[in-house]
């Protein structure tokens, strides 16, 4: 309970130090790593992407450490330049750092597996394999070590981790489990144990058929997508979840900001957006309003976001051939998106406003953080049809697919 002042400022000076030698780096050298993108792109990216409201103001405004999502993404980084065992120590370390980092695992696991499987598992990707297992193996080892002194001790830690008694999920959070509690009361219709095994089943059902083209078609491309489409599957459908949780997903978005713009500028609207309620408590909501309409404008100006909805510029050109032969009655993706977006964003606007300035009834005191969450989760439900429409769709990525030697 000890709130000084120069406690306060001491313990967010250290966030933004950890901001300075692991996170910013990563995201700077990432854009710089971008082949066929001018300096100029490459700069407006990281401009961008650095400016993604929800990150400054969970990072900055409610306090959290930067660490587990800079360690990612130097995870990210190091696979792009083909470091396959930095990438693995890189994501080990952000493993260890945050149990949360389990929603990127899969993409990891899987992108690497299907590199080994390409190079040949009775030869050099057998090779590969065994280094990438065993810099695993070690880097796990020297993170847990100060606790395998005790079964008891481990055992305590990894109850702290995964904390199963805390319920399917506590506060107003935009996945499919608190949303659907509106209309029916799961947590008093399905027992405990019921509620983990079906959440558990949903999930992995949900991410299967992306961790499966990423296996058999390893591309950095199609790891990016996935790691986004996995990330959402698991903030959509798993156990207890926290409206931060969101962040896991928007940091992979922010890797696509300059391949699909218009979404995944949409998208980091909605994730900051879904987070209304925890930054309200937090007496955040004139940061939240200038630092959403900076980072909307930074890309209005860096990407020309509202002429980049083309079936081409959404990747959605094989999908959209596949409904035109198949639905008589369906016209065109450019159209309906533009509108959803404008619809969307004025239903953003208006419930932050009226969020922060209307009293709730007395009958509904949840009604505002119930419509923020419920309407989110509407929005999230939509972006994972669209990644995984993408992922499974993508014709790019089976031409363009690196050779793996």
């Amino acid at each position: 309970g000890y709130e000084s002042q120069l406690h306060k400022l001491f313990m967010r000076t250290t966030v933004f130090v950890a901001d300075l030698l692991i996170y910013i780096p990563a995201v700077i050298l990432y854009c710089c790593s971008l082949k066929e993108t001018s300096t100029k792109k490459q700069v407006s990216s990281a401009l961008c992407i650095l400016l993604y409201p929800g990150l400054i103001l969970i990072d900055h405004g409610h306090f959290q450490y930067p660490l587990s999502l800079g360690f990612a993404l130097w995870g990210v980084l190091w696979l792009s330049y083909d470091w396959d065992l930095l990438g693995s120590v890189a994501f080990c370390l952000a493993l260890n750092y945050k149990q949360m980092e389990l929603y990127h695992s899969l993409p990891f696991f899987c992108y690497l597996l299907g590199k080994c499987f390409k190079k040949g598992l009775k030869g050099r990707g057998l090779v590969l394999l065994t280094k990438i297992a065993g810099t695993v193996v070690v880097s796990f080892a020297v993170c847990w070590l100060p606790f395998c002194t005790h079964v008891e001790q481990m055992m305590q830690v990894l109850r702290r981790l995964f904390p199963i008694d805390r319920g399917l999920f506590e506060d107003k959070v935009a996945n499919i489990w608190c949303s659907l509690s509106v209309l029916i009361k799961i947590k008093n219709v399905v027992s405990p144990q019921t509620q983990l095994k079906l959440s558990f089943a949903v999930t992995f059902l949900s991410l299967l058929p992306t961790c499966i083209k990423l296996t058999v078609q390893p591309s950095l491309r199609g790891f990016k997508l996935a790691l986004v489409s996995c990330a959402l599957s698991f903030f959509l459908f798993s156990f207890q979840v926290h409206e931060k949780s969101i962040l896991l997903v928007s940091v992979p978005v922010c890797l696509i900001l300059n391949e699909i713009p218009f979404m995944a500028t949409w998208f980091l609207l909605v994730s900051t957006f879904s987070m209304l309620p925890l930054l309200l408590k937090d007496g955040l909501m004139l940061a939240y309003t200038v630092t959403m309409l900076a980072f909307l404008l930074a890309c209005v100006a860096s990407f020309s976001i509202f002429e980049k909805t083309s079936v081409e510029d959404l990747q959605l050109k094989p999908f959209s051939l596949f409904l035109k032969r198949h639905v008589s009655w369906f016209k065109s993706f450019p159209r309906i998106f533009r509108s959803l977006f404008l619809l969307s964003v004025t239903l953003m606007g208006v419930l932050s406003l009226t969020s922060a300035t209307v009293r709730p009834p007395q009958r509904l005191p949840d009604l505002f953080p119930v419509s923020v969450s419920s309407i989110s989760c509407l929005h999230f439900l939509f972006f994972w049809a669209y990644f995984n429409i993408i992922i499974l769709w993508d014709s790019k990525n089976s031409r363009s697919q690196k050779k793996v030697s």
